[in-house]
């Protein structure tokens, strides 16, 4: 499969961009060339490389990657509570908490909220999801929960990938209202959740470290909400409260550095995902969206 750049649409102008992507050559060399597969084999994919990576990242030394990390990213540190100063680690800086009125909820509650910031897809129906991958790249809902009852509920069903670059702002939050779970907790690989990455291995999501939780609404049913861990990101923190109600834009929780992604799925129709990104996804396309942004309606207010 050829090597090709990470494009998407911006859905405020609808231009096609080129995404930056930090160690592109890197990552075209463990996923594109045989040698390169062997290191991702033995070892990118475990645990001890990126939870070494992590603690680096905790560092106070750390703090001097920040202001080249934002000028390179064009990262707008005025939505940002605190200024670079004033972090402690490079960590600290990638879990930084956004200024109030830095995103815009839709206070509708028939709409769906995008959980973070990132780059989505959308397939109305998990089971024909190969326009944009590898054809014959097999997806397991079982596998990808671990629980063949749980995935039957959501056969057929809307699956909703939203991906976060590094540059990207890390913390996720609920995208309606309604009571949520626990959190369950997954074991697996740390593969990068790179678009090249899964172009190439859609069943990364079925291999990778994983966690989610339900959240139970009355607009959308039953909504399982999944974190992927990936490849140098040093964890994933849950910071909700199980088994309360929250509100439609409440922090989930938050990513450590790296590149990660957001994964919904909605049981079969409950949920209508917004034409243009629906639109975007069958031309091999992501659309880039932010937190809180409007990316779906529940059927009853679609009709």
């Amino acid at each position: 499969m050829k090597f090709e750049k990470i494009k998407y649409r911006d859905r405020k102008t609808g231009e096609i961009k080129e995404e930056k992507v930090p160690g592109e050559d890197y990552l075209k060399f463990l996923y594109y060339k045989p040698f390169g597969k062997l290191a991702l084999e033995s070892l990118v994919k475990r645990k001890f490389l990126s939870s070494l990576y992590g603690r680096m990242m905790n560092k106070k030394k750390s703090c001097e990657k920040i202001p080249i990390f934002v000028q390179e990213n064009n990262i707008n540190m005025k939505e940002s509570v605190k200024n670079i100063e004033e972090f402690q680690s490079f960590n600290d800086f990638f879990i930084r908490k956004l200024r109030k009125g830095a995103r815009t909820i839709s206070e509708n509650t028939e709409e769906l909220s995008s959980p973070a910031d990132g780059k989505i897809l959308a397939y109305e129906n998990i089971d024909k999801k190969d326009q944009f991958f590898l054809k014959g790249s097999k997806f397991s809902l079982g596998e990808f929960l671990r629980d063949d009852k749980l995935a039957h509920k959501f056969q057929g069903g809307t699956f909703v990938i939203v991906r976060l670059a590094p540059s990207d702002y890390h913390r996720f939050h609920f995208p309606a209202s309604g009571s949520i779970s626990d959190s369950k907790k997954i074991e697996g690989y740390y593969y990068s959740v790179s678009t090249h990455a899964i172009k190439k291995n859609f069943m990364i999501f079925c291999e990778n470290k994983r966690e989610y939780s339900i959240l139970d609404t009355k607009e959308f049913g039953e909504i399982l909400l999944s974190e992927i861990g990936a490849t140098m990101v040093g964890g994933i923190r849950q910071t909700y409260i199980p088994e309360t109600h929250v509100q439609k834009g409440d922090e989930k929780g938050y990513f450590y550095f790296g590149g990660s992604t957001c994964i919904m799925l909605f049981e079969k129709g409950k949920v209508k995902i917004d034409k243009d990104i629906v639109e975007n996804t069958l031309q091999g396309v992501e659309t880039k969206v932010y937190m809180g942004e409007k990316i779906g309606s529940s059927v009853k207010l679609s009709h």
